[in-house]
């Protein structure tokens, strides 16, 4: 069974704890893909400056409303108030909105990808209440299933089949990607025998470390704000 809403919309570094060992299941036309996820960042904008959300220079308001009106269409099936939403953004501080990381504000629950180095896709999963810029990075899965090396960020998003076409795609509610705790629900048992050897971690141990790559951070370099299973081999970076 998929997780629910409830599920993504904790505080984010308990979200970035429980979601280790969850599996993250894509279904294509004639293949499903299964990984375990095992390794997470936390960005917990605006305050936090390595996130996407931070801005060194005080945003306007205007400039900020523009946005949320020029992509509401976009947008509008994920909030519950529009005129709460706007009131939220609208106190924060030190918070920069894009167009692309719009989705950070999202409810959680919801995927915000974006290419880097103009290659590579990165996976993040939206964190918390709507109006509230936090997600979590998936830096690297296990695989269960048809997946070979989604070992970092950039492969895990070429092994499973993700490009920008999945910003903003509801987890809680999609017919092509979802989290769960048990995926062999949704395969048919007599043909994955095989994986049936494969039980969910309830003593999973858990270390922390400093994130990867975001030197221009300042004091927030050396938070230790990323999570993975400790001793597992697909681990990105021990």
């Amino acid at each position: 069974m998929r997780l629910k809403r409830d599920f993504f919309t904790h505080p984010t570094f308990e979200v970035a704890k429980n979601i280790l060992g969850t599996y993250l299941i894509r279904k294509l036309k004639n293949k499903i893909l299964i990984g375990k996820i095992i390794e997470v960042e936390v960005y917990l904008g605006p305050k936090d400056k390595a996130s996407h959300a931070y801005a060194k220079k005080e945003q306007s308001f205007r400039e900020k409303l523009k946005i949320i009106e020029s992509q509401w269409k976009k947008i509008k099936n994920y909030i519950e108030d529009k005129e709460s939403f706007v009131k939220k953004i609208s106190q924060l501080k030190n918070a920069k909105l894009t167009p692309r990381n719009l989705a950070e504000y999202l409810r959680g629950g919801l995927i915000y990808i974006y290419l880097v180095y103009g290659k590579y896709y990165q996976l993040n999963i939206t964190t918390f209440k709507e109006g509230y810029p936090e997600c979590i990075l998936i830096r690297s899965l296990e695989p269960i299933l048809n997946l070979q090396n989604p070992k970092g960020p950039g492969k895990v998003c070429q092994e499973m089949k993700l490009d920008k076409f999945f910003w903003g795609e509801d987890l809680c509610q999609s017919k092509r990607i979802w989290l769960s705790k048990n995926f062999l629900s949704c395969l048919n048992k007599k043909g994955y025998k095989f994986l049936n050897h494969i039980k969910e971690n309830k003593n999973k141990k858990i270390a922390k470390s400093k994130r990867i790559g975001i030197d221009y951070a300042q004091e927030y370099k050396d938070k230790l704000w990323r999570f993975y299973l400790k001793n597992n081999l697909w681990v990105s970076k021990n």
